[in-house]
C-alpha cells in the first residue's frame, strides 16, 4: 500500500516574486493516517496542498506519494491518487449536472461507460448527493456544492484525500454531514483547516506550519493544550 503514502523531504517552494512560502518542509503520512495541517493564514499550508498533486513543483527538496517522486513525468500517476479538494467547490464544479461534474474525471480516465456510471453511483453516495445528479450545480447550497466536490475527487478512487478549508462557510448540518463522510474515507487524508472543533474530532496527529516551516508535529491533543502552538495559531 505505498501508494498512500505522502513524503516532503526537505521542500522548499517560491513563488515568481521571490516569496519564499516552504522553507525546508520535511513530514511522512503513512497508508489510513487522517493528519490536520494547522497554521495562521500565509503560513504555507495552501502551497503545501498543491505540492502533493503537483500542481506545483518544489524549488528544491523532493514529494513523494508513495514510491513514485512528483515531477513533470509522474503528474498523471500523481493525480490518481492524490484527490484533492478546493477551498471553493466552484473551482472543481464546471459541467451542466452534478452528474456530468462527477464522471469527468473517470471519463477522462478512458473508463468503460459502465465503470463509470458505478463510479458516479458510489461518489454520489459516499456524500449523500445521489438525489442531486440530475441538478446544476449553480443551483446548489453551499453545503451540496462542498460534497458534490467531493464526490468528484472520490469518483477517482483516489488513495489520499488532501483538503483545503472543508468546513469553511458550511452551516452546522452541512458541516456535520461533511465530517461524516469524512471519517468514511479509509484511506490517507491531509486536511488544512482552521476548524478546530473538527480537527479534535477527525485527526489524531496535526502538522503546524508557520512562515514556511514545520514547527510541530504530533499528537493533536497536546498540541492544542500547548500555549506556544496556540500562540502561533493567533488563537491564545
Amino acid at each position: 500500500m505505498s501508494h498512500h503514502y505522502i513524503r516532503f523531504t526537505d521542500v522548499h517552494f517560491s513563488y515568481p516574486d521571490g516569496f519564499e512560502a516552504l522553507r525546508g518542509v520535511s513530514f511522512l503520512l503513512t497508508h489510513g493516517e487522517r493528519v490536520a495541517l494547522l497554521g495562521r493564514n500565509g503560513a504555507g499550508k495552501s502551497t503545501l496542498l498543491l505540492l502533493t498533486n503537483g500542481l506545483l513543483l518544489p524549488s528544491r527538496g523532493e514529494v513523494n506519494i508513495g514510491d513514485v517522486p512528483v515531477g513533470k513525468k509522474t503528474l498523471p500517476i500523481v493525480r490518481q491518487s492524490v484527490g484533492m479538494v478546493f477551498q471553493n467547490p466552484d473551482d472543481q464544479l464546471f459541467m451542466p449536472t452534478v452528474e456530468e461534474d462527477v464522471a469527468f474525471g473517470p471519463l477522462n480516465m478512458k473508463l468503460p461507460p459502465e465503470e463509470v456510471e458505478r463510479r458516479v453511483g458510489m461518489a454520489l453516495d459516499a456524500v449523500g448527493a445521489s438525489d442531486l445528479r440530475k441538478r446544476s450545480a449553480m443551483q446548489l447550497s453551499g453545503g451540496q456544492r462542498r460534497r458534490v466536490a467531493i464526490a468528484t475527487v472520490l469518483s477517482m478512487e483516489p488513495s489520499i484525500l488532501v483538503l483545503d478549508e472543508p468546513t469553511s462557510n458550511l452551516d452546522f448540518s452541512a458541516r456535520r454531514d461533511l465530517i461524516e463522510v469524512l471519517k468514511d474515507f479509509t484511506h490517507t487524508q491531509l486536511i488544512a483547516t482552521h476548524d478546530l472543533d473538527m480537527v479534535r474530532e477527525l485527526c489524531p496527529r496535526s502538522i503546524v506550519i508557520d512562515k514556511g516551516r514545520v514547527v510541530a508535529d504530533g499528537e493533536t491533543t497536546a498540541i492544542l493544550e500547548d500555549q506556544k502552538m496556540l500562540e502561533i495559531l493567533g488563537i491564545s
